[in-house]
This record gives C-alpha cells, sequence and structure tokens, in this order.
C-alpha cells in the first residue's frame, strides 16, 4: 500500500477536525444540559455487545446494519452498536428495574455498514432521549417537545414534523383477509409510496381488496393536517371489526396534533401514512422532524411498547434520536467564538499565572511557549502588563 493510500479512512466514514469537533462538543454539552432539565438521566452504554443483546427486540431490524466481530475471550459474535435505543431499553429493563417513569438520554458514537442515506456517514454521533413506564399521550408529547426544542437549540428555525400511526395500518391489515404473501407486497408497495402497485393489488386479491384500496387512498391523502378527517371518514365507512382501534389511533394523531399546534405554532405539521420505518417494533405514533435545507429527517422518534418483555419486562416506552453531526452542521451555529480568544506572554511568574488561570475561567488563553514566540495563534486580544497589573488590549 502506497504511503498516499495508507492513511485514507474507510468510505463512509468521517472525523470532525477543528473548529468543527468544538462546535459539536460544545453542541452537545448544551443539549445534555437541556435533557437534564427535563429530568433526563445520562447513560453511556458499551460500543460493542453480544449479538443476541444488541441485536434484541428493536436491534432486530439493525442486524445488516451491524457490524460483526469475534469476542477472542470466548469465541462468541460480538457486534458494534448501530443503535442506541435497544441499548437504553435493555439498562432500563434489566439493570434499573424500574417500576414507575424513568427517563434517560444519551449522546455517542455508533457505527454502520452502510450510510442511512447520501447526507450521512457510516458513523454518526447519536443524539436521543427515551421515557419508559408511561404509555399515555402525554409521554408521546413530551418527547415530541423534547425533540422540538432540540432542534430549535441547535439552530433549526424552518421545521416540520410528519405524524403517523403504525396502529391505522395494523389495523387494517389484520381484518383484511390479505395472505402473507399479499401483506408482504402491500407492505413494500406501500413503503415505496406506489399507488398503482397498490390499486393493481387490490383487483388481484381474492378478498380484502376494499381495504387495500382504503389503505391506498390513505396514502393518497398523506399531507396536510386537513388528511386526518378524510381519512377518519374513509375508516368510518368500512365497518371494520376492530373500528375502535383504528379510530383510536386516529384520535391519538388528532390529540397530538393539536397539542403541537398550540405549544409550537411556528411548527408545520402533516401526516405521512406510508412511513413504516421500524413497523415490526413500533407499536404506536411514530414522527419525523425535516427542515428544507435537508433532504432526510433530521431527528425521528415513536412508541416502541414491547422492546422491554425481551429483556425481561415490557414497559411502554417512546423516545427519538437525532444525528449530532447532521444537527451541527445543518443549524451553520458557531458555538465557540474564537474572536473572544486571547494570547498571553511566555513566563512562569505568579502573577502572570494567575492572571491566565483567573482570564481562563472566562475566556480561551492561548499562553506563547519563549520569550522568541511572537505569534499571535489567531487571537485578536492580548494579556499586557499595565503597570502593577494585568490588562486584555485589543490587538
Amino acid at each position: 500500500m502506497s504511503g498516499i493510500n495508507r492513511w485514507l479512512l474507510p468510505d463512509g466514514v468521517d472525523e470532525l477536525l477543528p473548529p468543527e469537533a468544538w462546535s459539536v462538543e460544545l453542541l452537545r454539552r448544551s443539549l445534555l444540559d437541556l435533557f437534564s432539565s427535563y429530568g433526563y438521566e445520562l447513560v453511556t452504554p458499551p460500543l460493542i455487545e453480544y449479538l443476541e443483546s444488541l441485536l434484541t427486540g428493536t436491534g432486530n431490524d439493525l442486524e445488516l446494519q451491524t457490524f460483526k466481530v469475534t469476542d477472542q475471550l470466548t469465541g462468541r459474535m460480538m457486534g458494534l452498536r448501530g443503535d442506541i435505543t435497544p441499548q437504553v431499553a435493555r439498562i432500563d429493563s434489566h439493570l434499573l428495574k424500574s417500576t414507575g417513569v424513568s427517563r434517560l438520554c444519551y449522546a455517542d458514537n455508533v457505527l454502520h455498514t452502510r450510510p442511512a442515506h447520501t447526507m450521512t456517514s457510516r458513523s454518526p454521533l447519536q443524539l436521543g432521549c427515551e421515557l419508559f413506564g408511561e404509555a399515555s399521550a402525554a409521554a408521546d408529547m413530551e418527547v415530541i417537545s423534547l425533540m422540538v426544542e432540540t432542534l430549535a437549540l441547535a439552530g433549526v428555525n424552518e421545521l416540520h414534523i410528519d405524524l403517523a400511526h403504525v396502529g391505522i395500518y395494523r389495523g387494517l391489515v389484520e381484518t383484511s383477509g390479505l395472505s402473507a404473501k399479499d401483506q408482504s407486497t402491500l407492505f413494500d408497495s406501500l413503503s415505496r409510496k406506489s399507488l398503482p402497485e397498490l390499486s393493481a393489488l387490490a383487483e388481484h386479491v381474492a378478498e380484502g381488496g376494499e381495504i387495500v384500496r382504503t389503505i391506498r387512498d390513505i396514502a393518497e391523502l398523506s399531507g396536510g393536517t386537513g388528511a386526518l378527517e378524510k381519512i377518519r371518514e374513509s375508516v368510518a365507512q368500512l365497518k371494520l371489526s376492530n373500528n375502535a382501534v383504528v379510530m383510536s389511533a386516529i384520535d391519538d394523531l388528532d390529540a397530538i396534533k393539536v397539542q403541537l399546534q398550540q405549544r409550537f405554532p411556528h411548527v408545520e405539521i402533516g401526516f405521512d401514512f406510508c412511513e413504516l420505518r421500524g413497523y415490526s417494533y413500533h407499536t404506536g405514533v411514530m414522527f419525523a422532524a425535516y427542515t428544507p435545507s435537508y433532504g432526510y429527517a433530521l431527528a425521528k422518534g415513536g412508541r416502541y411498547d414491547d422492546i422491554g418483555k425481551e429483556f425481561g419486562e415490557s414497559r411502554p416506552a417512546t423516545g427519538f434520536s437525532a444525528d449530532l453531526k447532521a444537527l451541527a452542521r445543518v443549524s451553520g451555529l458557531q458555538v465557540r467564538q474564537a474572536s473572544e480568544d486571547v494570547v498571553a506572554p511566555y513566563g512562569v511568574s505568579a502573577d502572570l499565572l494567575g492572571a491566565v488561570k483567573q482570564l481562563r475561567a472566562t475566556r480561551r488563553v492561548i499562553q506563547r511557549l519563549s520569550a522568541q514566540d511572537n505569534s499571535n495563534y489567531g487571537c485578536r486580544f492580548e494579556l499586557c502588563k499595565n503597570g502593577e497589573d494585568w490588562k486584555v488590549i485589543a490587538l
């Protein structure tokens, strides 16, 4: 391997350099302070775990995204985490064993075998919050509100939130009478928003055609807040045996929409009933946040009540996550202002070192390393002796 190629990073793996690394880190600190103000406790799960633990519950969908290695101590297979959410669920259920409400947050690296999309890397810095032990819409609303405040603190001003609920699709399919093969075809077509394929499936199936057509119509209605009432009317006409379940999901979305409009009138709200990501583990409302300058969801989350049972106890759960690197790049925030940096002269006197220490409590101070060192290190201010005192003056 040539010297030029030896130091190349793998495709899709990035690193943070100055000043971006400081901006990301200081944003991380600010967001963790925000989470703490809501009562969320910080956890730091390990980067690597045994596969049977790492790919449990939510993690089952992550198998293709997980790097796998052999533990040299035991010979067992291990995985480098691709998502922190299942690890936090394990901590809540298996280690903390709380019987009440538990609020946990995290901010750490994950690794993916492939980038999730074209605007991210294979080494995101995942940040998020998970709320366990409360099944009410109030818990979902707290998490969504925290997601909105997270993006606001990161400087994302134009925000659109898409809402969905797996109960609508699941309730319709469960009463459709479709075969497993036809259900798979339906799921695939809906995920790709292929309305012609849905129409063709409705004509092909022996039974359940009316429900397939309703799902197609619902997919076509995805959009603004007015779509919800039209969907309610479409479902009411079907007179399903589990109509109450589907209507309850619609009511949950309506209640969240109303509260979001009251709390965050500047946020645009819509519905995307083709959104089936994580369908196998989500159990209720799902949400994703977008901004015009970024072609993918900046943050996303939802309810996943059943994951805890894989670790010993099934507990209600809801949460959201985001890639902190993407947040920092989209926001364009310059968290640390280098224009306030101060350069100090070389010296070891007690009064100089005392002045430097005192100044470092509020500003960044770079001290020269020798009497011949005349560099200003990019600073716009200098610490100078003025009589008996040390003063900061503009360069």
